[in-house]
Parts: C-alpha cells; structure tokens; sequence
C-alpha cells in the first residue's frame, strides 16, 4: 500500500480509491502586539468518484499542517449524492452567503463544465456530466460552500417518496 510522505518513511496509508485535491490556500495575517502572526488556510476537496465527497477547511500555522487538517475534516464531512448515469437527477439552485450556483444533469458525453471549485467538488463526487454556473460572487470559499450544500440537497425520488409516505402516515386521522 502506498504511504504517503514519500521515500521518508512516515506518513499515513493512501486509499486508492479516495481523491483529494487542494482549492485553495491562502495566507492569513494577524497583527498582534509582538508584529504580526502568518497562518494559512487550505481549503480541500476529498470523495471517492462514486458519490461520496467531502469539503474541509484547515488552518494552521504552515501549509503542510493546514492541508492535513482540511483532508481530515473533509472526510469527516463526507456526503453520499446519488449520482444517475454519471449525472445529478435533477436541476439545483443554491444561494451561499453571496455565492449562487446552478448546478443542471447533462447528458451522457457533454463532460464537466464547470469552473474551478465546482469542478473539483463534482469531479470528486463521481460525477462526469453536468453544466454549471456561478452567479454572485468569485470567492473560492463561498463557491464551495453552496456547490457542497447544493449536492447534499440534491435526493433520489425514491428518497423523496419513502419521505413522503412516511409523512403522510404520521399526520393519518
């Protein structure tokens, strides 16, 4: 099994299956009374191509660390979306801070057209066809944040329907 970190001995075991990737980093200041203190943020997208993803933001004070901790709480963020023939089931629109993102199933063939952070959170996902739009804001961190929320929202319709009997069997006379 590959171990990640190289020819150095440590590090932990790689799934084969999990994909990760990195968003973003960014380099955080603080100005405090002694000058000012550097930190960073990464922000990282993890899932395993077949439904399951996961979207974590770590912050530490080096970039190694930071990316470390985003994996470990993305993949205790992860999701399952169902994804039919390689596409979401149906058209979401979802509204995050200032983000708005239009996520449409495609069909077979049309590929990801996406722009950045939404290409990575689907690719991870497992899905391979679907038209996008980000509308709002160019903030790498709210884009994520609304494409994430807007898969987690998305249900098959037989979840739909299990929820709606369900429902109606409570609230019978």
């Amino acid at each position: 099994m590959a171990m990640r970190g190289g020819n150095r001995g440590g590090g932990r075991p790689v799934d084969p299956n999990s994909y990760e990737q990195v968003i973003q980093i960014k380099r955080v200041s603080k100005k405090t009374k002694g000058g000012s203190l550097v930190s960073f943020a990464a922000l990282v997208v993890t899932g395993d191509k077949k439904g399951m993803v996961g979207l974590g933001l770590g912050k530490a004070p080096n970039v190694a660390d930071a990316i470390k901790k985003a994996v470990r709480l993305a993949n205790r963020n992860l999701v399952k979306i169902p994804v039919v023939k390689g596409t979401i089931p149906y058209q979401v629109n979802e509204k995050f801070g200032a983000a708005h993102i239009i996520l449409k199933p495609a069909p077979s063939g049309t590929g990801i057209i996406a722009g950045g952070s939404i290409r990575a959170i689907v690719e991870a996902a497992g899905v391979t066809d679907v038209v996008s739009k980000i509308l709002g804001t160019n903030n790498k961190l709210s884009n994520s944040y609304a494409t994430f929320k807007a898969l987690k929202s998305v249900e098959t319709l037989s979840q739909k329907h299990d929820y709606l009997k369900k429902y109606q069997a409570e609230n019978a006379p």
